[in-house]
């Protein structure tokens, strides 16, 4: 077509060309751009756009892609560059499928390149289904990791996205999933400010992230995806957003039919516009010219929501020749090519947490294991390879076919399911759920030593209606090893053999025995395609275990406070007042890591000086294993004036040594991360004394406990007069 319009003119200035089209779109049309499957406009050369898709750990839904760890395993990996580095090869798999479906005229369902992902919502309860889609359930953690992803997806082009990523789901979302259609989660101001936004604000202020998604849940009575207090007042007047805003799918529906906060169709989609929603998940938006006619919206709120989405177009190359966009020539191939497979693997690798290492048992010498035996209901699954939200890898590597690979030749590798997942009950057949215990005991008998593949699968936890054996609607009712799973294990332990506990969950398991009789232990999550690969990596020591737990483990649901109480009173490490199984942070290495000179560049400063404080600590490989180490900061503030925190981590490095190699880390804290947040949701840097911890763990006992190791500590002053700072 030629380029008779202004819009059609990449030479053009971006918002001249926004203008130009929204002045060429009669009402109608510019309704039909702000449904997620936004129509063609034939007379301008506009093609018609779906916008849904879904990149939680590679390009999902669409075929063939890279298929990483979940989304709580790369957490675990506590490594910015490498969940970077995943991030951007999703972004190439997307833009590659983007643009071979193109060329075939294929404009549909998870065909484009605007991401609903990631995930950034805090994992408050362990009992919450959706967590695995999380990086976990540390503020400064998740907003670091948000923002490591959404730059890689994004990319770093000066005039183009790579991929449009979505911030999601904003805000105070984290279950039930059963009552999320019609659930109130009420916060406090100092809850709200404390926990729930932190990461969201990163994303959108830092990372520049080109959407946000709203949650299904009202937020203090007000619809997520209606929320005058969190759309328009704390995300676009407060923090700058200038992207664009979509609904979850289905929840303006809920507005009228599970919330009723309104009557009509025509209400809530007047509601969700005028209240800074622009895109819809869903059909209510069809009945915005109902709200239009009715009065109850103006055409200049659709025209500033139409200019939103289109901009986001725009950015992604979608109205300019073909050959100035740089994204447009990633070729197919990419897809789950062999660099990202490997990419893959070494993600999956650091995710895994060496939990437990009794003895040194692990890594296993291939040289002296003549016989294994592999036993259990996950170690020939694909199921707790692929998490949720996934894509499909042209090749799977469940555990026991990596282990099958990994073993010298002669050594020979037995396995047997033992039990299923969750059966207690003997079948209309007669079969009884222990019917495979005689065969693991057999050929764990025969074996040098057990590897035990266990825990649950994303079809026990999830989201609503998506985990077919979720009693919870998605969310877990239980955190024990289900079935006759422990049974198995306690009955494979009276044999005296060595074993190895391999977990597989996108969510803490509460393994108390386990911990106490098992000798090793090794948390591998829904490790991805390359799962198998990395896990035996691991086990036979050709990769030194590093990740570090995002997520509290705690030791019975005793210890927690009610499923749909969004306060964060005993929550989480940084609010939690009883002892863990195992603590957030926590994770084994085959080698040792020691600390030495702390320091920090000034040990007192003025509140009302914009300071930087520099800490610096000495690490030192002393093992004989090279190894990776994650170094963290954690802060406390011993004389807050409200309830703080009993310490929270304010930096993460992750660093390779070699044996006897030593290497300086340095830390910058600025004053915002010595502020806290008061009752009234304000940020108030306080003077006083502060604890700065560093270490490979927390300073809390049960660390100390499992580790045998402690943390440094020094201590800063604060002085002057409390001073508010910007959020």
């Amino acid at each position: 077509m030629e380029k008779q319009y202004r819009f059609q003119q990449p030479d053009q200035p971006l918002e001249a060309r926004i203008d130009d089209l929204i002045s060429l779109l009669t009402l109608e049309e510019k309704v039909s751009q702000m449904l997620y499957a936004s129509s063609a406009i034939g007379r301008l050369g506009i093609y018609e756009y779906n916008w849904w898709n879904e990149a939680l750990h590679g390009v999902a839904r669409a075929g063939v892609a890279t298929v990483f760890p979940q989304a709580i395993g790369m957490a675990a990996a506590f490594n910015r560059q490498l969940l970077h580095e995943v991030a951007a090869a999703i972004a190439a798999e997307g833009r590659a499928k983007y643009n071979a479906a193109r060329r075939h005229e294929d404009r549909g369902m998870y065909k484009g390149i605007t991401f609903w992902s990631p995930n950034i919502n805090i994992f408050r309860d362990p009992r919450w289904g959706r967590g695995q889609e999380t990086y976990g359930e540390d503020p400064y953690l998740t907003g670091r990791l948000a923002v490591a992803f959404i730059t890689g997806l994004q990319g770093d082009d000066p005039k183009y996205l790579k991929a449009a990523a979505c911030a999601k789901h904003y805000a105070v979302h984290s279950g039930p999933e059963l009552k999320r259609h019609e659930f109130n989660a009420q916060v406090s101001p100092k809850d709200l400010r404390e926990t729930y936004l932190p990461a969201f604000r990163d994303a959108v202020k830092e990372a520049k992230v080109e959407a946000v998604m709203g949650a299904y849940n009202r937020v203090n009575g007000e619809p997520a995806c209606g929320s005058y207090e969190l759309l328009i007042k704390i995300l676009r007047e407060e923090w700058g957003f200038e992207g664009h805003v979509v609904s979850d799918c289905g929840a303006i529906r809920d507005f009228y039919t599970d919330h009723k906060v309104v009557e009509t169709p025509a209400q809530a989609a007047a509601l969700a516009v005028n209240n800074g929603c622009d895109l819809n998940c869903g059909r209510v938006f069809e009945h915005l010219l109902d709200a239009v006619n009715q009065g109850l919206l103006s055409e200049e709120a659709v025209d500033r929501a139409v200019k939103r989405l289109l901009r986001a177009r725009f950015k992604l190359g979608m109205f300019d020749p073909e050959e100035l966009v740089p994204f447009n020539w990633i070729p197919y191939e990419v897809n789950d090519c062999a660099e990202h497979r490997l990419l893959a693997r070494e993600m999956a690798r650091e995710s895994i947490v060496l939990m437990k290492n009794e003895g040194s048992l692990l890594p296993l010498d291939k040289a002296k294991v003549k016989n294994i035996a592999v036993i259990g209901p996950n170690a020939d699954s694909r199921d707790v390879l692929i998490g949720n939200y996934f894509g499909t890898a042209s090749k799977y590597v469940p555990l026991l076919a990596g282990i099958q690979q990994a073993v010298n030749d002669g050594t020979r590798v037995y396995y047997a399911q033992g039990c299923d997942l969750r059966s207690t009950k003997t079948s209309g057949w007669g079969r009884k759920p222990t019917s495979g215990f005689a065969e693991a005991l057999t050929i764990a008998e025969m074996a040098d030593v057990v590897i035990m593949a266990m825990g649950i699968s994303p079809k026990m936890e999830g989201e609503q209606g998506a985990s077919a054996d979720s009693d919870g609607g998605g969310d877990r009712l239980s955190l024990d090893l289900p079935g006759m799973q422990e049974a198995l294990l306690k009955a494979i332990h009276a044999l005296g053999k060595p074993i190895v506990l391999v977990l597989f969950n996108g969510s803490p398991l509460t393994i108390n025995w386990a911990q106490e009789h098992i000798p090793a232990i090794i948390e591998a999550w829904y490790p991805g395609q390359e799962g198998g690969n990395a896990i035996a990596d691991v086990i036979f020591g050709d990769y030194n275990p590093s990740g570090r737990l995002p997520v509290t483990f705690v030791k019975s649901l005793d210890q927690l406070p009610d499923f749909e109480d969004y306060s964060m009173e005993n929550r989480t490490y940084r609010f939690m007042n009883s002892t863990p199984l195992y603590p957030f942070g926590y994770g084994l290495s085959y080698t040792k890591f020691d600390y030495s000179g702390l320091a920090l560049d000034q040990d007192a400063v003025d509140a009302g000086s914009d300071f930087a404080v520099k800490v610096s600590v000495s690490v030192t490989n002393s093992g004989d294993r090279a190894g990776a180490e994650v170094v963290m900061l954690y802060v406390k503030d011993e004389e807050a004036s409200v309830r703080v925190p009993n310490w929270e981590l304010q930096g993460f490095q992750k660093i390779m040594l070699q044996p006897g190699e030593s290497q300086r880390v340095e830390f910058t804290l600025a004053r915002r991360q010595l502020a806290l947040i008061g009752n009234d949701g304000k940020c108030v840097l306080e003077p006083g004394r502060f604890t700065i911890y560093v270490g490979g763990q927390q300073p809390d006992a049960r660390s100390q406990e499992l580790t045998g190791r402690q943390v440094l500590k020094a201590g800063l002053v604060v002085t002057g007069s409390p001073v508010e700072l910007e959020y």
